[in-house]
């Protein structure tokens, strides 16, 4: 089953199945992400009976989508999760997986603009994997792991690679507004491989292939990621967990590739969808630059 949070015609935030390209809204009872990571797979398949049953639904071109949790209690991202991608950035590969957080006002849906700060032209993409947590926990073992996990998505952990360097810790980088795109759909673990395990991972920009790499080359796959993290803290659901990105970024290449106003950026993840969004220059109000 697929899902996706979005704003619809009344300007409300909304959850929905999505059925041969069309959103159903959910009814009451599961009218949030939240309640549908929460729901038995029995129940969600009733709740998508129900919605279909209720009426024709709408284009999923004519929503706006927003984050498919929009504002998940944790994000937590991997970084150097790819062997090549650690080496490329002058790491040595990790023996336990460097971990860093994003606040919820970094992240933006499908479509909506992700922002180059004002600040800034170090912009970079990242392609990655998003494990969406459905029923929480702590000291998770790791072969009760998969379990707890409700959906995949899609995750561009855009980052600004100027301020990700000025200090040891990664955050400033990777919290700026709106740089975090995360979407389009919430797809359940069902319709994948054991572990999301396996699946083509890319990025593009403006239709050129710049990443091209596999799930199944993660160091720390998903069910020991969610190990390692919940036994540092307790996972709740709809935490996102970012997975790590594959080689082939931007500050990697030479020259450094960038993005910039008006390039729009896919990830794709096999089975689990694209996800689009264009690059826009911040704009800072006259007030603020004085």
């Amino acid at each position: 089953m697929r899902f996706v949070s979005y704003r619809g015609p009344s300007q409300l935030a909304a959850v929905g199945a999505i059925v041969d390209g069309r959103v159903f809204p959910l009814p009451s009872g599961c009218s949030s992400m939240l309640e549908v990571l929460a729901a038995a797979p029995a129940h969600l398949a009733e709740f998508v009976s129900q919605a279909r049953a209720a009426g024709a639904g709408m284009p999923l071109a004519e929503v706006e989508l927003l984050p498919v949790v929009p504002r998940p209690g944790k994000v937590v991202c991997l970084g150097l999760n790819y062997a090549e991608h650690a080496k490329e950035g002058g790491f040595q590969v990790p023996d336990y997986p460097a971990l860093f957080l994003r606040v919820s006002t970094s992240l933006v849906g499908a479509g909506a603009p992700i922002v180059r700060p004002h600040c800034s032209v170090t912009l970079d993409y990242e392609a990655e994997l998003a494990i969406v947590i459905g029923r929480g926990g702590r000291h998770i073992r790791e072969a009760d792991a998969l379990s707890h996990v409700g959906g995949y998505t899609v995750f561009n952990d855009a980052s600004v690679r100027e301020f990700q360097r000025r200090t040891a810790q990664w955050t400033p980088g990777k919290n700026f507004d709106q740089t975090g795109a995360l979407g389009p759909e919430l797809v359940t673990p069902d319709e994948l491989p054991p572990g999301a395990k396996g699946l083509r991972i890319q990025s593009r920009l403006n239709g050129t292939v710049l990443q091209d790499g596999n799930t199944g080359d993660m160091i720390f796959g998903v069910a020991r990621i969610i190990a390692i993290v919940s036994q540092v803290m307790t996972l709740e659901t709809g935490d996102v967990i970012a997975t790590g990105t594959p080689s082939g970024v931007g500050h990697a290449r030479q020259p450094p590739l960038w993005m910039k106003h008006g390039d729009v950026c896919e990830i794709e993840i096999e089975g689990i969808g694209i996800l689009r969004n264009p690059i826009r220059d911040e704009v800072i109000p006259q007030a603020a630059v004085a």
